[in-house]
C-alpha cells in the first residue's frame, strides 16, 4: 500500500547555532501556542481539500528545536492528524531534539503521546568542537538524553554527528565516534560541515577567526566512519546514514520516503512537500505563516493555505531528481524498472552517456544482487557530488 509522509517544521530555537542556515528563529518562543494552533488548522484545511483520505506512513518533526514544544502541544498535533488522516498504517513518528532541552519526564510524555523515534543533535563529544559549532549542550547531556529515551521506551534512537569542524583532528573525530557507539543505539547520521554563506560561521572564516574546513581531512574522517561503523555492525544505507543490522529494520522510514521519490506533505513555516509531480513550499516567516493560515484562502490540493506559488516539475526535472535522490541510497541505488515505469522510457535512453562515464570512472556499479539497479561504489560515496552533477539539466540538450 502506498502511503504519504508528513513533515512538520518547528522553527523555534533558544539560540541560533553559528553554522545553521535552516529556516529557524531565536527569540520567538512566545509565538509557539499560536503556531501550534496554526499547524493544527493547516492539517484540517489540507485534509478537507483532498478527495480521498490520506493514508500516512510516517511523521517527522524537524527544526529548529522541536523539543521546545510541550507534550500537550504534540498531543494536540497528533490528535488532529488522527482525526483528519488515516494513521492505521503509520509505523514511525520522529522528533528531533536538542540533548540539552529534554528531561526524563518530557521524553516519557512524548513517547506516551505516540512518538516512537527520536533524533538527538550530538554533533561531537568535545567541548572545543561544540564551542565552535555554537552548541549549548555538553556530552553529559547526550548520555542522559539517550538513557532517558531508552527508559521511556523509544523504539529507535539516532545521533547526529558533524565532521570537518575547524580544528578537529582525525583522533578527535574517532573518539566522538567511539563514545557515540558506546551509547548502544540503532542509527547514526553523519554530516560534513558546510560553511554556508550568510551564517555567523561564514563571517568568522572570512575574517580569519576560523580556519576553513580541510576537504582532504574531511574525506579521511568520512572513510574512517565508514570503516568504524561497519566494524560495529552498522550498514550504510544512504550517503550520510547508518542503521544497526539486526532482526529489526532500523533505517529511518521517513527519509526513505524522500529518497525513494515518494510523496510527502509539509506543514509549518518553510515546510516543503512533494506530491503528484508538484513541489510545495510554505512561507518561511513564523508570523507570516500564522496570518496566512488565519486567512483560510481557497486552495487546490496539494497547494496549502500558507503555500508559496507551486512548482510543477517537468518530466526532465522529475528524471533529474529521481536519479539524484536515488543514488543517495548507497545500498538500493536507482531502479531501471522504476524509471521505465515512471517516465515511459529506459534509463539508458535518457542517461546512457552519463551512466557509461560514471561506470568507467568507477563511481557507480551494477548492483550485485539486482541487475536492474545501479548504485554508488565506495569511491562514488566520497565523490557523490560528481555523480549527482551528471544528472543536472535536460539530458537531451
Amino acid at each position: 500500500m502506498n502511503t504519504t509522509s508528513l513533515y512538520f517544521h518547528i522553527p523555534f530555537c533558544n539560540r541560533r547555532c553559528g553554522y545553521c542556515d535552516f529556516n529557524t528563529f531565536a527569540g520567538m518562543k512566545p509565538f509557539i501556542p499560536q503556531y501550534v494552533e496554526a499547524v493544527c488548522q493547516e492539517i484540517k484545511i489540507v485534509s478537507k481539500s483532498t478527495n480521498t483520505t490520506i493514508n500516512v506512513g510516517t511523521l517527522f518533526f524537524g527544526g529548529g528545536t522541536p523539543s521546545l514544544l510541550s507534550v500537550s502541544q504534540y498531543q494536540a498535533i497528533l490528535e488532529t492528524c488522527g482525526i483528519n488522516f488515516d494513521l492505521s498504517s503509520t509505523t514511525e513518528i520522529t522528533i528531533e531534539a536538542n540533548p540539552g532541552t529534554v528531561t526524563q519526564e518530557y521524553l516519557q510524555g512524548i513517547r506516551e503521546a505516540g512518538v516512537n523515534r527520536i533524533s538527538f543533535g550530538m554533533q561531537s563529544v568535545h567541548p572545543e568542537d561544540l564551542h565552535i559549532l555554537d552548541r549549548q549542550h555538553q556530552h553529559e547531556d547526550v548520555i542522559n538524553a539517550v538513557a532517558w529515551s531508552k527508559q521511556a521506551g523509544f523504539e529507535h534512537i539516532n545521533l547526529d554527528l558533524i565532521f570537518g569542524i575547524p580544528g578537529q583532528s582525525l583522533e578527535r573525530w574517532y573518539q566522538s565516534l567511539d563514545l557515540a557507539l558506546a551509547e548502544n543505539i540503532d542509527h547514526f547520521s553523519l554530516y560534513s560541515l558546510i560553511v554556508e554563506e550568510g551564517t555567523p560561521m561564514h563571517h568568522w572564516v572570512a575574517r580569519g577567526l576560523l580556519q576553513t574546513p580541510d576537504d582532504d581531512l574531511s574525506a579521511d574522517m568520512y572513510e574512517t566512519a565508514m570503516e568504524r561503523l561497519n566494524q560495529a555492525g552498522f550498514q550504510q544505507y544512504e550517503i550520510s546514514n547508518w542503521a544497526k543490522q539486526n532482526e529489526v529494520d532500523n533505517r529511518c522510514q521517513h527519509n526513505l520516503q524522500y529518497w525513494r521519490f515518494l510523496p510527502y506533505l509539509g506543514f509549518g513555516a518553510g515546510a516543503h512537500g512533494f506530491i503528484d509531480g508538484i513541489r510545495t513550499e510554505n512561507v518561511g516567516g513564523i508570523t507570516e505563516y500564522i496570518q496566512k493560515i488565519k486567512q483560510n484562502n481557497p486552495l487546490d490540493f496539494p497547494t496549502g493555505p500558507a503555500s508559496e506559488p507551486i512548482t510543477r516539475l517537468s518530466k526532465w526535472d522529475l528524471m533529474q531528481e529521481f536519479m539524484m535522490v536515488g543514488f543517495r541510497l548507497t545500498d538500493e541505488g536507482v531502479s531501471k524498472l522504476d524509471f521505465q515505469a515512471m517516465f515511459g522510457e529506459s534509463m539508458e535512453s535518457a542517461y546512457g552517456k552519463q551512466i557509461n562515464q560514471l561506470l568507467k570512472n568507477s563511481l557507480i556499479e551494477q548492483h550485485p544482487q539486482a541487475e536492474s539497479r545501479l548504485r554508488l561504489t565506495r569511491r562514488g560515496r566520497l565523490f557523490g557530488n560528481q555523480v549527482f552533477s551528471q544528472f543536472v539539466g535536460n539530458p537531451r540538450l
